[in-house]
């Protein structure tokens, strides 16, 4: 039945393009169809409106990403949060882009209600790992900003109340996670307070600006300026402007270093220019852009552009969020330019036989049989975030 909805929805999405005066937007035809994919592939036809972690489903599949491997069921029958907030995320990214009532209609009575069976009654609520009808789970600071932040961008596209509402409320749960020790910052992990992670902190950022926009409350923009002033002091690397993973309780920085750490960093200087008109903020976001590109991406002379080297797809799309945010304030569309010529290329070469994506944007292997999730609705988010912004 869900293939069902799935598919209805693709078919109402593409009639709805071919209505326009405008010339079709690929960018926003790719990610319907992409979408279109994923809950052809990956939905539970159970009325839960939940998806499976990977295509084909394995029940042997292993999270990688947890805070302690052995506390996870085994053969889990859905998704972690984290994988299906992607679906969230995607989904708002096409409704930003353009108001369809099969989307929005589709995220209310679908996506959001799949969100609740991740809802967790613990004070103060949130969002756990995995779903209420198992032994409880882990909750992740992270994993609630994401959803936050999307929550938060519903409001500020919508004007409706029940989002912010529920944007505030997880931020209720994000602000529990934070103290004084290390000066600052929020753990990343709840039941394990063991470091404060850049993933934790930058996007903490981002939310917190965007609550400021919704609600102009200055205590948002106050505790955003003080929290990124932390995470840079903390956590960037000094010698390029990038950011590194996290720091532990001990005070050890791990220093590896992912694009969306430093894509958040982007997002949040650009946004604190944007409300604040402080050129500082500007200028470390333009610092951090220019070092993402020499290290995030590979020069290829026989492709003509900068290629984005292999990642989860999904830490791509959040740096992608960075650079479109720098984008609407110093309107330099390099960057643009070259996460674009990654994605068309992606559609062409990354694509297997499912209309499913692999990893490697250099075009030379199309991915691994078995899939995961939140790639998936990665890479639906950036053809949705590029269908937005007007070709230079």
């Amino acid at each position: 039945m869900k293939k069902i909805v799935g598919a209805a929805l693709a078919l109402l999405w593409a009639s709805c393009l071919q209505g326009q005066k405008q010339p079709e937007n690929v960018n926003y035809a790719r990610a319907s169809e992409s979408l279109s994919h994923i809950e052809e592939q990956y939905a539970v036809a159970d009325g839960k409106h939940l998806f499976r972690e990977t295509y084909p489903f394995d029940e042997q599949h292993s999270a990688t990403y947890l805070a302690d491997n052995n506390n996870q069921p085994k053969a889990n029958a859905y998704s972690y949060l984290w994988p299906f907030s992607g679906s969230l995320s995607a989904y708002v990214a096409l409704l930003e882009t353009q108001d369809n009532a099969a989307v929005k209609q589709h995220i209310d009575q679908a996506v959001l209600p799949g969100l609740e069976n991740y809802y967790d009654k613990r004070s103060p609520v949130g969002y756990a790992s995995y779903v209420n009808s198992a032994p409880l789970s882990d909750r992740f600071y992270d994993d609630n900003i994401w959803l936050g932040i999307d929550f938060a961008d519903l409001y500020l596209h919508t004007k409706e109340k029940a989002y912010l509402n529920k944007a505030q409320e997880i931020w209720t749960f994000v602000q529990s996670g934070m103290d004084d020790k290390l000066g600052g910052g929020i753990y990343w992990c709840e039941q394990k307070k063991e470091s404060k992670n850049t993933c934790s902190n930058a996007p903490a950022v981002v939310y917190l600006l965007k609550l400021y926009e919704a609600t102009k409350s200055k205590a948002y923009l106050r505790d955003a300026i003080s929290l990124y002033t932390w995470t840079k002091k903390n956590l960037q690397d000094p010698s390029d402007n990038l950011y590194w993973d996290n720091i532990s309780l001990a005070g050890k920085v791990q220093k590896a270093k992912y694009p969306y750490n430093t894509g958040q960093m982007i997002q949040a200087g650009a946004l604190l220019y944007k409300l604040t008109k402080d050129k500082q903020y500007l200028q470390d976001a333009q610092a951090s852009a220019k070092a993402g590109l020499g290290y995030f991406f590979s020069p290829d002379g026989a492709k003509g552009y900068p290629v984005l080297k292999k990642s989860d797809n999904w830490f791509i799309a959040i740096m992608l969020r960075g650079y479109l945010e720098l984008y609407q304030q110093d309107n330099d569309v390099q960057y643009v330019r070259a996460f674009q010529k990654n994605l068309d290329e992606a559609w062409i070469s990354m694509r297997d036989a499912n209309g499913l994506f692999g990893k490697d944007w250099s075009g030379k292997d199309r991915g691994a049989d078995k899939k995961w999730l939140l790639d998936q609705f990665a890479i639906a988010e950036m053809y949705a975030r590029l269908a937005g912004i007007k070709k230079s």
